[in-house]
């Protein structure tokens, strides 16, 4: 319980607790490009996944390239939680990779405050789906590019250009497997979603 000190005598009050701000976000990006590891990184709780093993039918059906070593798919969601200040939660929902699984992003997308796309540049057009996505459904996102071990390192401008983004949509690069870089992004997707909805707000000018 918090206390704080009264103005009238000296006296003491109870202050009541902070209740939180919570925010939905979404994790979105290509089939392996990252988005499970950035929710378990980051999360405060033990993340919800919803992974499975590849099969051989799947890997006849999922395009694995450039991600050969990998054994498991989101077939439904992860799911985490981030304290980024007293008054401020964020829910993190990840969406599956797979076009088979698209079928569920319009319920994972509802009430949502914004959306990070997860990009790999080795397989950049993976991610061209997602960004499509947002920008039909007017949900503010960024792009956040995971630099891989062994990537090669684009310049942002060249990865902006590549991926036609609009100049208002912000590029940033990260790490998903650092807690740190993780919460940079979650920071900059909050900042330009709030930034998103006051312009929205605003009367156009004649």
């Amino acid at each position: 319980m918090a206390f704080g000190r009264s103005s009238r005598g000296g006296g003491m009050h109870v202050v009541p607790p902070v209740e939180p701000l919570t925010l939905k976000i979404l994790v979105a990006g290509g089939f392996g490009v990252g988005k499970t590891t950035l929710v378990s990184a980051v999360s405060e709780i033990r993340p919800l996944r919803t992974e499975e093993t590849l099969s051989e039918p799947g890997r006849g059906i999922d395009d694995t390239r450039g991600v050969e070593a990998k054994s498991t798919t989101t077939v439904a969601m992860d799911f985490g939680r981030i304290t980024l200040r007293e008054d401020l939660v964020l829910y993190l929902f990840g969406t599956p990779g797979q076009d088979r699984f698209w079928f569920l992003w319009d319920e994972l997308a509802q009430g949502a405050l914004g959306a990070v796309v997860l990009a790999d540049t080795r397989r950049l057009e993976d991610c061209f789906a997602a960004i499509d996505y947002f920008e039909r459904r007017e949900i503010p996102f960024l792009v956040a590019v995971n630099c891989f071990d062994g990537a090669h390192r684009h310049p942002v401008v060249t990865v902006r250009e590549a991926l036609d983004l609009d100049p208002g949509v912000p590029l940033l690069l990260c790490d998903a497997r650092d807690r740190e870089s993780v919460k940079d992004i979650l920071v900059g997707v909050v900042e330009h979603a709030m930034t998103v909805a006051r312009d929205r707000r605003q009367p156009a000018r004649t």
